[in-house]
């Protein structure tokens, strides 16, 4: 056992030496997501630090939770992909989240909105079904953010997904959204809708109507969005 060790029997006090450490749920929550590439899982931890991630994927992988898979030599590319032993975490982690949702106050989880978390997350869910069958360019303009990151593009493509762009990729853009941070996060968690924030004119949708009357269908929305919230 480690110097973390709570030196207990018990498979509750185990299992947390391994899940307790910090960032270790929210990279887990990652990799459940589908995430396996290093960048990719910056990406979803933006504030967690290069080298605490490589420490992390590490300890996961000598706990057997995570393997390391090679997928280019030169230059060299790997995977990080869950074990049986971390996929059986996935009720572990749904079930987390599903209490935050529940029991955690909103007000508080509004001080820590980040714009390219929140972006990630809505281009992992993204309903393209419910999208035209072409090539589809969504502008994102939180306009209470500094222009560095006020910006961002939600690209759906039939034939290749969707992606995110935090530069102008230079395509027409079908619909511009204009929004502040705090709204979309509440809409992305279920607490908002989006013809509620237009009526009261914090959200405004401009361009093609197809796609704009559409979006709250396409935008898809946190995993946890669907679970009623007790404590607001």
């Amino acid at each position: 056992m480690t110097e973390a060790s709570y030196h207990q029997f018990c498979p509750v006090a185990m299992a947390s030496e391994i899940l307790g450490a910090r960032w270790t749920i929210v990279l887990l929550r990652e990799l459940c997501a589908g995430s396996t590439r290093f960048n990719d899982l910056r990406r979803g931890v933006p504030r967690m630090s290069p080298a605490l991630l490589a420490r992390r994927l590490r300890e996961l992988e000598q706990h057997g939770v995570v393997e390391r898979r090679l997928v280019r030599r030169t230059p060299e590319l790997y995977e990080y992909v869950l074990t049986e032993a971390g996929q059986g975490l996935r009720d572990v982690v749904m079930a987390v989240g599903i209490w935050g949702q529940r029991w955690i106050e909103s007000a508080p989880s509004f001080e820590n909105t980040d714009p390219s978390l929140l972006m990630w997350d809505m281009r992992r869910n993204i309903r393209l079904e419910n999208l035209p069958p072409r090539r589809v360019t969504v502008q994102f303009i939180y306009a209470d953010l500094a222009a560095a990151s006020a910006n961002w593009w939600l690209l759906s493509d039939p034939q290749k997904g969707a992606d995110l762009c935090s530069v102008d990729p230079r395509f027409d853009v079908d619909l511009f959204v204009r929004t502040d941070l705090r709204t979309m996060t509440a809409i992305w968690m279920g607490l908002e809708t989006v013809a509620r924030a237009e009526n009261e004119q914090r959200l405004a949708r401009i361009g093609d109507s197809d796609v704009g009357a559409a979006m709250q269908s396409w935008l898809g929305l946190s995993p946890f969005a669907a679970y009623e919230k007790h404590a607001f």
